[in-house]
């Protein structure tokens, strides 16, 4: 029998006590060895690239929604980890944000031990994973692009026009420039898109854009 393969870990947690909790649990695990841990911060991430984890788990998306794209910036440094979060709250956009960002796990606040031991060995193994209430809004993304014509007009004309823009990370000079508007007249869209959706930012908009289109519409 082949000796089963030990997933190694990195857990990037601002919380000290999830931190040092999660590191005596998997510790006891004969196939997760935890290779390093601590809070996110710039040192932190460089600790990260040199120690080459096969997983990094976090507890904030902070990291991965900031401008330094922590996610993209690891699989750049390490093209087979894998990033998971753990401790988060059942909120779709925040989920679907996410995973657009490179997250292949996610496990709620109300996880257990097992269901977190669970996630690392079943990403070790290849797998994505997420809560079964989060599933869902998976299938209702792909749905709604699948058949853009059921999207009901939240937004106007020149606003979904803006969505395809958004999701390029385009800044406002440059939608500006394409679109050939003013970039205070960008901005001015935007801000009303981020009131109609009840988005956060701006990549909120997308994933909230789409999760009310296919809620209307349906």
């Amino acid at each position: 029998m082949e000796p089963q393969p030990i997933a190694e870990v990195f857990l990037l947690a601002e919380n000290r006590l999830l931190r040092e909790s999660l590191i005596r649990i998997l510790s006891k695990k004969s196939d997760i060895r935890v290779v390093g841990a601590g809070p996110y911060s710039p040192a932190t991430q460089e600790q990260i690239i040199v120690t080459r984890p096969g997983i990094v788990l976090l507890d904030s998306v902070a990291p991965i929604f900031s401008e330094a794209r922590l996610v993209a910036t690891l699989q750049a440094a390490i093209p087979a980890v894998r990033v998971a979060m753990i401790d988060m709250e059942l909120d779709q956009c925040t989920f679907l944000r996410a995973v657009r960002e490179g997250v292949v796990g996610y496990v709620l606040k109300d996880a257990s031990a097992a269901e977190v031991a669970g996630m690392i060995r079943a990403i070790a193994a290849g797998e994505a994973v997420c809560p079964p209430p989060l599933s869902l809004a998976l299938f209702h993304v792909v749905r709604h692009r699948l058949l853009p014509s059921r999207a009901t007009r939240i937004l106007s004309r020149r606003e979904q026009d803006l969505i395809a823009l958004l999701r390029e990370r385009l800044t406002n000079k440059e939608i500006a420039t394409k679109l050939n508007l003013s970039e205070q007249t960008v901005k001015n869209h935007v801000h009303r898109m981020l009131r109609k959706v009840g988005a956060a930012d701006r990549l909120a908009i997308i994933e909230c854009y789409d999760l009310q289109s296919l809620t209307r519409a349906g």
